[in-house]
């Protein structure tokens, strides 16, 4: 029915534009009753389905109709709206505008988007689907379409915006460290990452430009580091060439594992050189394994642990307090389900996960040992990683009081990504930092980041039993049977405001593979994450 009123509308001119938007003697202030006039009181309550409906009509309609200012009237935002209707029209340069709405579904109401892009000469199809939002407007209630740029397209963000010409950058071959090439069709996860190697190596690679629909992003995407994206390619440029360090079986594998989870992510690591080997998510608009910034829980006490035996403060087989509850700073901390470990070892509670047997040292810590640690001996948290595409190295802020005990157990202000775990398991499997890569850095001369110092090779010696023991006997050993010879993982559930079930996580190694990932909302990470980490473990031998 709505799309049978938006053909009529557009058809008919003169009637259907006056009913729809107003006009007439009441409206120019020439005529109209007294009550007419009056003051209406603000409208309130939830929206009725005809109210939905007729916002989103009034909206389209005079879109499609190239209507702008009657379009951007329709919304809660006419300003905005207008900058980016007009900027479809003139940017994009979108004509022959089709909108076709489904059926509403409470406030919101779905439609199709059908258009001609034209630049010179040439001219494609071009066909989207987006979505429409109704509320009622601030001072009179009246229901508008709300603004926002993903109206225009599902891609835009605030500051984005659609443009059709030559591309600015030329497009990039990808290719794995066989030589095959690499495409969203064999390993649809990759789309971010191909992106993102074509906004960086596009103009260095040897290629030339084509005409294209693209997202241009603003300063808030680019923030973000959000790549540009294309929409729609009108003609083709010339492709230059970039070589990845991705294996095409582990690569294959990763995006195997993480389409059985609906927010899995996964990145798999060559401890020996830093090469990453494997990145996938399950969720393909954002690169959550190298961009994400999560609390990673538990999987965080891997670097706590290498810090307290460090300090003398704990030792893998020496007795170590794991009580119920422990408070700190004003907040009291506890185990999950509440367990506690009579007279036992650091290494059982680290086995187990005792978030009391680290909060209950943080007396002994200094505000900045925790990030200093992370800085120092993992190489995170610098902000001077260059894997080759946008990538988040890791937050570890200095905090104090219960913010800081809650870091050491992985919560608090800490944040960190798959690509960042994975890392941390690498450095414990080679004693020594290696920044994480995608493209070698012999491709652009680029400096890899280093860490400044190593870990004491006892440290590291108890770091590696902590894990192995982990993996053998511990909150691991479930998701890592089978994997066998020399292993080491940890486990970590951390949880999220608004969220019933925490993010599960899970990092690991084996042999010359280090890998970490994460199932956001999910629970546990022994059976969360786990499974799809050692199942790469196993795929690479």
């Amino acid at each position: 029915m709505l799309g049978g009123v938006i053909a009529a509308v557009v058809s008919g001119a003169g009637f259907g534009a006056y009913a729809l938007f107003g006009g007439g003697a009441a409206e120019d202030g020439k005529g109209g009753t007294a009550a007419a006039q009056q003051v209406e009181k603000a409208k309130t309550g939830p929206l009725t389905r005809s109210e939905v409906t007729g916002a989103a009509r009034r909206f389209l309609t005079a879109w499609q109709a190239g209507k702008v200012s009657e379009a951007a009237a329709a919304t809660d935002d006419p300003k905005a709206a207008t900058a980016a209707l007009k900027s479809f029209a003139k940017d994009a340069r979108v004509a022959d505008l089709a909108l076709t709405p489904g059926a509403a579904a409470g406030t919101k109401v779905p439609f199709a988007v059908k258009g001609t892009v034209i630049h010179e000469e040439l001219s494609k199809p071009l066909s989207y689907d987006s979505t429409l939002t109704v509320v009622r407007r601030a001072g009179d209630g009246e229901p508008r379409v709300h603004w926002q740029p993903a109206v225009v397209h599902p891609d835009l963000k605030d500051g984005d915006k659609l443009v059709t010409g030559e591309a600015g950058t030329p497009p990039v071959k990808a290719l794995d460290r066989d030589g095959g090439e690499l495409t969203t069709e064999a390993y649809p996860s990759l789309g971010p990452v191909l992106d993102g190697l074509r906004e960086k190596y596009g103009k260095k690679a040897g290629g030339t430009p084509g005409v294209e629909l693209r997202v241009v992003r603003g300063k808030s995407s680019q923030k973000a580091e959000l790549a540009d994206k294309t929409v729609l390619e009108l003609s083709k440029g010339t492709p230059g060439t970039v070589k990845t360090t991705l294996n095409p079986s582990l690569q294959a594998e990763a995006e195997k594992q993480v389409a059985k989870k609906k927010r899995a992510s996964v990145v798999v690591l060559r401890p020996s050189t830093g090469e990453i080997l494997a990145v996938a998510n399950s969720s393909h608009g954002f690169n959550v394994a190298f961009q994400g910034s999560l609390a990673p829980g538990s999987t965080m006490k891997v670097i706590t642990s290498s810090l307290l035996i460090e300090k003398g403060l704990a030792s893998a087989d020496k007795k170590h307090p794991c009580p119920k509850y422990f408070s700190y700073g004003g907040w009291k901390f506890q185990n999950d389900d509440k367990f506690q470990i009579k007279d036992g070892t650091f290494k059982a509670s680290f086995a187990r996960s005792c978030n009391t047997a680290f909060i209950s040292q943080a007396p002994e810590l200094k505000n900045d040992d925790l990030t200093k640690q992370a800085q120092q001996v993992f190489g995170l948290a610098k902000d001077d990683w260059q894997v080759g595409v946008p990538s988040f190295d890791g937050a570890v802020p200095v905090q104090s009081a219960a913010p800081m005990a809650a870091s050491l157990i992985g919560q608090g202000g800490v944040r960190m990504n798959p690509l960042n775990m994975a890392s941390v398991s690498a450095t414990v499997k080679s004693g020594v930092f290696r920044q994480p890569y995608l493209v070698p850095p012999e491709v652009d001369g680029r400096k890899l980041a280093t860490a400044e110092r190593r870990m004491s090779a006892d440290t590291l010696a108890q770091l590696r039993d902590l894990m192995s023991y982990t993996a053998a006997y511990g909150t691991a050993a479930e998701a890592m049977a089978g994997v066998g010879g020399d292993s080491g993982a940890k486990t970590g559930s951390a949880e999220v405001d608004g969220q019933k079930k925490p993010n599960g996580w899970f990092t690991a190694y084996h042999g010359d593979l280090a890998a970490a990932g994460v199932v956001q909302a999910a629970g546990h990470g022994g059976s969360t994450a786990g499974p799809i980490v050692a199942a790469l473990l196993k795929a690479g031998g």
